[in-house]
């Protein structure tokens, strides 16, 4: 993620305010409450980035759907969890799908041909069946 543009934290409380639409009392707040953690210049001066913003935007649209900003942080808490758990399911999937095609590609060196199996004869010249024997 730091290479990504968007993550570079280049605008000023005042700016990202004006950007969200919000007074920069309300940054200060998001956070003191664990909200949003911008970046800080060797000065101390906050600095947000476009991913900020964006994650601003995800708080502003969950208290306009009633939410108080307790809730809108479990809900951000659950979601970032979810994500992990997502990403983590993926490399669980791909480990398991991975194994599958090894025990296949096993099974495939241990298979004897056909034309190779032990057949028993019968008496009379004829091929009889044997209990796990390939006919």
């Amino acid at each position: 993620m730091a290479d990504d543009p968007r993550a570079r934290a280049v605008y000023v409380i005042s700016v990202a305010a004006e950007l969200a639409g919000v007074h920069p009392q309300t940054l200060r707040v998001y956070e003191r409450k664990g909200l949003l953690d911008p970046s800080r210049t060797q000065g101390g001066s906050r600095r947000f980035s476009e991913l900020d913003l964006a994650r601003l935007r995800h708080i502003q649209d969950l208290t306009n759907a009633g939410l108080n900003l307790e809730g809108v942080k479990r809900v951000m808490e659950l979601e970032t969890e979810v994500a992990r758990l997502r990403a983590e399911l993926a490399t669980v999937k791909e480990e398991a799908r991975q194994a599958v095609a090894a025990t296949h590609q096993q099974y495939r060196r241990d298979l004897v041909p056909v034309s190779q199996a032990v057949v028993a004869v019968h008496p009379q010249g004829r091929a009889a069946p044997r209990r796990g024997v390939i006919v």
